[in-house]
C-alpha cells in the first residue's frame, strides 16, 4: 500500500508537531493580537479585543449581581506603599518595573536622556493591595463602613522573562476585585464566592472544565492566608491556572491601617480579600478548544456568531443575491443568544475559498454560504466550526433562522464536553513513586512537554517533597482539590514521593 496522503491543515506545524509553535501561530492566523515592538508586549487587535470585551461584559455583570462596584486607582505605587508588606514585595520584586524620572531632555551627544529624578521612585502596578489598602485605609473607620467590595479594570505590568502572547506577557489586561470585611467568615465567604464567580465564567461561557481548590503555601499569593484557584487542562496536559481568589487574612489591613470600631466601640483590623482574572483566559480559550485548522471559539464569548458568505458567480447574480444575503443578516441581528443580539457578519469579499478558511482560523461558530441555487430553494449551505469544516449541510433558511439559538447552544455544550472528556480521559490515580515519574515522562521526545495530564496522588504535606517533584519533574502541585471536584475523591494512603502517610490528596501536573 502507498504511503496515506496527510490531510491539509490551516496550521503548520500541527499541535502533534509542536504544541508550542502550533498556539503562536493560531493567534497569528486568527488574527487575535501581534508582538509589539516593546519587549515582551503584545497589540491586541480588534478580533481579540472584541473577545475579551464579551469576557469583560459576562464577568462584570457577575460581580456587580454580588454587590461589587467598579473604581479605578493609580498605576504607579509609590515604593513605600510595597515595602509595608515584606512578603508581598518581595513575591513581586523581581517582575517590578520601577520609574525613577519625570521627563526627558537632550544629551551631550544630542539624543534623549533621562532627567528630574524623582523624590521616591513609583512602581508600575503588578498588583494593587498596596495602593487600595491605602484608600481603604480612609474610607473605613466605623463597621457601618464594611464591606468594602470594589473592582478595578486595568492593565497590569509584571517585568517577565520568557514572554508568551496572551499567557505571560510583560503588560497584561485584568480585572483585580479588593473587599474589606468585619469578619474572618464574611472575608472567607467572599474569598469562595468569587473564585465560584470564576468558575461559573470559565465552564458556562468560556466552555473549559475547571477544578477548584486550594494552592499549597509555596503556591500561595505573595501575602495571603490562602489562595483558592480554579485549574484548566490544556490539549498538551498541562495545567493552566485560570483564575485565583484570595484570603489575605488581617496582614494587609495591618501593612495599610485599615482599622474600624466595632459595635462595642473597639478598634479592629479588618479582614481583607483580592481577586483576579485576565487575558490569560484568552490563551486558555485557544488551547482548550483550538485545532489544526485554527481557532474554535465558544458562542457565548465569540465576537460575531455567524458570517454570511454570498456566492456570486455572475455578475447578473450579484444583486439579488446580495438582497437576500442582507436580508437574512437583518432578520438574524432582530433575534437574540443569552441577552444579547445575535452578532453577524457578511463577507462579500471576491477572493474564492480563501475567504472560508479566513473564518474557519477565526474560530467563528457558523459559516453560511448563500448562492442562487439556495435562494430558489430557500435554503443556506452551513457549516459549524466545532465540526470538520467539510461537513456542511443544506438547512432551510426559516429552519436556520427560528433555530440559531438552539444550534449555537449545541455547540457551546460540544465543547465544554469534549474539553472535560479530554480532562477525564488524561486524569489518573497515582499511588507509587515510579508509576508518577513513568506518567510525566513525555510521550514522544520530539513534543518533550506532552505527558500524561494530570495525577492525582497523596501527599504528605512537607515543602520538602514538593520542591523535589518540582525540581526533578518540573512537575507542581495545581491545587488540593476541594471535595466533590474529582470524579472519585481516592484515599490519601502514602505521599507519592517520600511513602509516609499521606494527609490529603493533591493534583499534580506540569503547568504555563
Amino acid at each position: 500500500m502507498g504511503k496515506q496522503k496527510q490531510a491539509k491543515t490551516a496550521i503548520s506545524p500541527t499541535r502533534a508537531e509542536d504544541y508550542p509553535e502550533w498556539y503562536q501561530q493560531v493567534i497569528r492566523a486568527s488574527d487575535l493580537a501581534e508582538r509589539s515592538q516593546v519587549r515582551g508586549c503584545m497589540v491586541i487587535k480588534p478580533w481579540g479585543y472584541s473577545l475579551w470585551e464579551n469576557i469583560v461584559r459576562e464577568l462584570d455583570d457577575m460581580f456587580k449581581s454580588t454587590g461589587v462596584k467598579n473604581a479605578y486607582f493609580p498605576l504607579f505605587i509609590p515604593l513605600g506603599f510595597m515595602e509595608k508588606e515584606a512578603e508581598h514585595v518581595e513575591g513581586f520584586a523581581k517582575e517590578c518595573a520601577v520609574v525613577t524620572h519625570h521627563r526627558l531632555e537632550k544629551g551631550p551627544e544630542g539624543g534623549l536622556v533621562p532627567a528630574g529624578p524623582l523624590t521616591e521612585p513609583l512602581v508600575v502596578r503588578p498588583t494593587s493591595e498596596t495602593i487600595i489598602g491605602d484608600s481603604f485605609s480612609r474610607w473605613v473607620t466605623s463597621y457601618r463602613d464594611l464591606p468594602i467590595l470594589i473592582n478595578q479594570w486595568c492593565n497590569i505590568v509584571r517585568w517577565e522573562m520568557r514572554t508568551r502572547m496572551f499567557l505571560r506577557t510583560s503588560e497584561f489586561l485584568w480585572q483585580e476585585g479588593h473587599s474589606a470585611h468585619a469578619t474572618e467568615e464574611e472575608a472567607l465567604e467572599r474569598t469562595r464566592l468569587m473564585l465560584d464567580v470564576y468558575a461559573d465564567l470559565a465552564e458556562k461561557y468560556l466552555a473549559i472544565p475547571v477544578l477548584r481548590g486550594l494552592k499549597t503555601p509555596a503556591e500561595r499569593f505573595p501575602g495571603a492566608v490562602e489562595t483558592m484557584c480554579i485549574e484548566a487542562m490544556m490539549q498538551d496536559r498541562k495545567a493552566l491556572q485560570a483564575g485565583t481568589s484570595h484570603f489575605l487574612g488581617q496582614n494587609f489591613a495591618r501593612a495599610s491601617g485599615i482599622r474600624y470600631q466595632d459595635a462595642n466601640e473597639q478598634e479592629q483590623y479588618a479582614w481583607t480579600v483580592s481577586w483576579g482574572f485576565s487575558t490569560r483566559s484568552i490563551g486558555g480559550v485557544i488551547m482548550t478548544h483550538g485545532d489544526d485548522d485554527g481557532l474554535i471559539l465558544p458562542p457565548r464569548i465569540a465576537p460575531a456568531h455567524v458570517v454570511l458568505m454570498p456566492i456570486i458567480r455572475k455578475d447578473d447574480d450579484r444583486p439579488s443575491v446580495l438582497e437576500y444575503t442582507n436580508r437574512l443578516a437583518r432578520s438574524l441581528q432582530d433575534r437574540f443568544y443569552h441577552q444579547r443580539r445575535i452578532a453577524v457578519e457578511v463577507d462579500d469579499r471576491d477572493i474564492g475559498g480563501a475567504r472560508g478558511w479566513d473564518w474557519i482560523k477565526k474560530g467563528i461558530p457558523l459559516r453560511v454560504e448563500i448562492g442562487t441555487r439556495d435562494i430558489a430553494a430557500k435554503s443556506i449551505f452551513l457549516g459549524r466550526r466545532d465540526q470538520s469544516h467539510k461537513e456542511r449541510i443544506s438547512l432551510q433558511t426559516a429552519r436556520f433562522e427560528a433555530g440559531i439559538a438552539d444550534l449555537l447552544d449545541e455547540i457551546q455544550q460540544n465543547l465544554f464536553d469534549r474539553a472535560l472528556a479530554y480532562r477525564q480521559q488524561h486524569t489518573a490515580v497515582i499511588n507509587s513513586r515510579s508509576a508518577f515519574d513513568a506518567y510525566f515522562t513525555p510521550d514522544n521526545l520530539e513534543q518533550p512537554e506532552i505527558h500524561g495530564g494530570f495525577a492525582v496522588s497523596g501527599w504528605c504535606g512537607s515543602s520538602r517533597c514538593e520542591e523535589a517533584i518540582k525540581e526533578k519533574l518540573g512537575v507542581t502541585i495545581r491545587c488540593l482539590p476541594f471535595e466533590g471536584q474529582l470524579e472519585a475523591d481516592p484515599a490519601e494512603g502514602r505521599c507519592v514521593y517520600c511513602e509516609k502517610p499521606a494527609n490529603t490528596h493533591a493534583v499534580f501536573a506540569k503547568a504555563y
